[in-house]
């Protein structure tokens, strides 16, 4: 099943290209308490075309990041070129074992990408996260909050074959055998009760949750 993600998204990023342009307000107002905080270095969890790596490099941070999709890797780069920028670019599934040292990042952000796979998956990946966080590190994440199908409105839904509980895969459009996970926030709260959640939002415009988190210690069981 992984294969049809990475198949899915790189069609996207081949069809569409850079089609986010500007960063998420979470991430833009998370650089701020970022400064305060003293963050240096920061990991892009799934950084597609590249708008959260240019921004945050823009910013003065040092940026790493990784796509599952060579396209969103490519037109990440070209990017980053064009506006003379540099950053540490991997191609990369974020459900293997994160190709960083332990204790390595300051920060992960990880916008509108975590939901995308089995909990199981995602579970390693969050522990992942904690793995190359240094103590008291920072996260951004935002993911998709439960919807029932029949309220996703129908220019957003081309059908979907359910997987498991909560997981689907969309049939057509630009999402075709795109892996979605639907998070509530007893589960969210569940998987991130490592971190003290420090700002939580419920986007309801958007269907998804959106926290700052600050890891509590560094004892991964």
């Amino acid at each position: 099943m992984p294969k049809l993600t990475k198949l899915g998204w790189d069609r996207i990023f081949k069809k569409e290209g850079k089609f986010f342009i500007k960063p998420e307000k979470c991430v833009l107002k998370a650089v701020k308490f970022f400064k305060k905080e003293g963050v240096k270095r920061i990991l892009d969890l799934g950084c597609g075309s590249g708008r959260h790596l240019v921004y945050l490099a823009k910013q003065g941070f040092d940026v790493y990041g990784f796509d599952i999709a060579k396209h969103g890797i490519k037109i990440a780069r070209d990017w980053l070129k064009e506006e003379n920028l540099k950053t540490n670019l991997k191609l990369w599934d974020m459900h293997k074992k994160l190709p960083y040292q332990d204790n390595f990042f300051d920060a992960v952000i990880s916008i509108r990408v975590l939901n995308h796979g089995r909990i199981g998956e995602i579970k390693k990946t969050i522990k992942e996260m904690k793995r190359v966080l240094k103590p008291k590190g920072l996260i951004v994440v935002t993911v998709h909050k439960h919807l029932p199908v029949k309220k996703i409105p129908k220019n957003r839904l081309f059908g979907v074959k359910y997987i498991a509980p909560r997981t689907f895969v969309i049939l057509g459009g630009p999402e075709k055998n795109v892996i979605h996970y639907r998070f509530d926030k007893k589960t969210l709260e569940k998987e991130f009760k490592d971190f003290e959640i420090l700002n939580f939002v419920i986007n309801k415009k958007e269907w998804r949750y959106e926290l700052l988190g600050k890891f509590k210690n560094k004892i991964l069981l």
